[in-house]
């Protein structure tokens, strides 16, 4: 499945390397209170550093900050993609 710039998906969704915008969280106030803690908020530009196979935490910067979120998490964060990574689907 290949995903190009301004396609909307889900933060585990996004290949290593690929850059996004976060659009929204679909979560209630704890998530985002926790994702706020950790800067991930609606209108942040992050880029996905890793992920485990199967159902382990999402690595992905934030700034100049490197922070991992857990699967479930990951989720629920939707960001719309900022760049087209032809080739590279390592990490979904």
């Amino acid at each position: 499945m290949a995903m190009y710039p301004g396609e909307q998906i889900p933060l585990r969704q996004m290949n290593i390397g690929q850059t996004g915008t976060v659009i929204k969280i679909l979560g209630g106030r704890g998530l985002m209170l926790r994702l706020e803690a950790l800067d991930i908020r609606p209108g942040k530009k992050v880029t996905k550093i890793s992920s485990t196979f199967l159902r382990g935490p999402v690595t992905l910067r934030v700034d100049n900050t490197q922070v991992a979120v857990g699967f479930g998490m990951a989720n629920k964060i939707i960001v719309k993609i900022d760049q087209f990574l032809p080739g590279n689907f390592a990490g979904r």
